[in-house]
């Protein structure tokens, strides 16, 4: 009978039973104790103080005039956000466009609009009667002309609907010009070659590419703009946060007012980063070269997926 033969040294069967010990990190541990520790004091001044009653908190956070603040809020939300996504849009066209003036012109709004606070832009926007008292539509020179007040036309929710949506439309034409110039220039050149019209070429190739690296800073824009509705309070647009300082004026419950809206902006938002999410994981479908994002069950999971297994070790079987 033939003697079998060992393929491999010593040193391999060896290297093969060297069990691998992932190296303790303690200071991450010290860095978590002292982190829980900042948030339970943090949570317990909020909690147990003397000052804030609780009872007026979850009085109000349903108030009738609370929600109608948050309707109003949510709306100032979408419409600012649409219009600036579409001024967006055009602008970064024209900044990209071999036009000396379309070019100028959209670098001087972006310029503009990005280089000034966001609250001087509301309040411009609404004292703008100052410089411009009446309005009218009709064909200059003749009869045919109807005018109205200014201020007719420029309430509040007017002026903070423009206001917002023309200062966002300035960062999302960085985003979106951004966006655009990401994709290889080659594809734009095979699409002429075939005949197709730019603005089709735009719609169909161009723009679909560049939502994977467009709609993450949208989606924080988004979120942004949520907030930045509370900056109309200055000009007494009845959202949420303005609703809030209505009522806080005549029972004097600041914090707990307060307290309410930063509930509800914190809901929405946590709404709205979920849904971020979930579109930025769709766009993620057509790019071959990375796997889909986790999603938040798959996130949690991970982060506890340690709790439960057992260190190994290098000595034998028990």
């Amino acid at each position: 009978m033939s003697t079998p033969v060992v393929l491999g040294t010593a040193e391999d069967s060896e290297a093969e039973s060297i069990v691998a010990i992932p190296v303790r990190h303690y200071w991450r541990w010290v860095g978590a104790v002292a982190c829980l520790f900042v948030a339970f004091l943090v949570v317990r001044l909020f909690a147990l103080s003397p000052n804030i009653q609780w009872s007026d908190v979850w009085h109000y956070v349903a108030a009738r005039p609370i929600l109608q603040g948050l309707e109003l809020t949510i709306v100032f939300t979408v419409f600012a956000m649409a219009l600036g996504v579409a001024l967006g849009v055009v602008i970064a066209v024209m900044r990209m466009s071999v036009n000396p003036v379309l070019s100028a012109v959209s670098w001087f709004y972006i310029w503009l609009f990005r280089g000034t606070p966001l609250l001087l832009q509301i309040l411009i926007l609404y004292n703008i009667a100052l410089i411009l008292p009446r309005v009218g539509i009709g064909i200059p020179y003749t009869a045919v002309w109807s005018s109205t007040a200014t201020n007719n036309i420029m309430t509040a929710a007017v002026v903070a609907v423009l206001a917002l949506g023309l200062n966002e439309g300035a960062y999302m034409a960085e985003i979106v010009r951004a966006g655009i110039q990401v994709i290889d220039h080659g594809q734009t050149e095979a699409g002429l070659a075939l005949g197709m019209k730019r603005s089709l070429l735009f719609r169909l190739i161009v723009l679909p590419q560049a939502m994977r690296a467009i709609i993450p800073p949208t989606g924080n824009e988004l979120i942004g703009m949520l907030k930045n509705t509370s900056l109309v309070s200055v000009i007494a647009a009845e959202e949420l946060l303005t609703k809030a300082q209505i009522i806080y004026a005549g029972n004097f419950k600041v914090i707990e007012l307060l307290i309410v809206a930063a509930f509800w902006y914190l809901l929405v938002t946590t709404v709205l980063t979920f849904g971020q999410f979930y579109v930025e994981r769709h766009y993620a479908r057509g790019a071959s070269n990375r796997a889909l994002p986790p999603t938040p069950l798959q996130r949690l999971k991970a982060q506890f997926r340690w709790v439960g297994a057992r260190v190994p070790r290098t000595g034998g079987g028990e």
